[in-house]
């Protein structure tokens, strides 16, 4: 019994840590993204990618995939001021562990399995950047669909950072019907490079 209760205590201290732990990323990341649109703007698009696909004609979805070139550009903007707005925080608030659950303060005692979130952001800056630039020369509905796996990719990131990367797996399944690995596969070279070498801490 005296087993049993030191479990429970141990759990509910750790679940307390947690949510804790977790309100700190919730507040820090939402702070910067109070004064953006970029929520609005990556609904905007990914909902109005989806309807271009479904347009009867290719004319008909390249005319709709046009009208969403200030909103991308605005996105890509946004994500590079939240990058730079996050430089100024410190190393451990940016700490972020590649577990699978969330481990309270594991940048204090498993540095080697903590990555830094402002290094993950600038990844996505770059990788944003370059693929509504359309460095690569994609026609407009490749162009379309890698910018679709960006903006899923940094959704997921966010929600990596504030929660848990098991949180995130499930959120991107739940909302876009995908899983991360596809989403990885899906983005420019240039961010899925940078992403791997960050992930493994190189």
């Amino acid at each position: 019994m005296d087993i049993v209760l030191i479990l429970l205590v141990i759990a509910l201290a750790w679940q307390v840590l947690r949510v804790r732990y977790q309100r700190m990323h919730i507040t820090l990341l939402g702070g910067h993204l109070a004064n953006l649109q970029l929520e609005r703007h990556m609904e905007t698009l990914t909902q109005g990618y989806t309807r271009a696909i479904h347009e009867a004609s290719e004319s008909r979805q390249l005319q709709v995939l046009e009208t969403f070139a200030p909103t991308e550009r605005s996105v890509a903007a946004q994500v590079q001021t939240l990058a730079n707005a996050m430089q100024k925080e410190s190393a451990e608030a940016a700490s972020m562990g590649t577990f699978a659950l969330c481990i309270p303060y594991a940048e204090r005692f498993m540095p080697s399995a903590v990555r830094d979130f402002r290094k993950l952001l600038q990844i996505h800056a770059v990788g944003l950047r370059h693929a509504v630039d359309n460095e690569a020369g994609w026609d407009p509905k490749a162009r379309a669909f890698h910018l679709s796996a960006e903006l899923y990719l940094f959704q997921h990131s966010c929600h990596w950072y504030c929660k848990s990367r098991t949180v995130a797996d499930a959120r991107l399944m739940v909302r876009h019907q995908v899983k991360h690995e596809k989403v990885l596969e899906s983005v420019s070279e240039v961010t899925r490079s940078a992403y791997q070498r960050w992930l493994q801490g190189n």
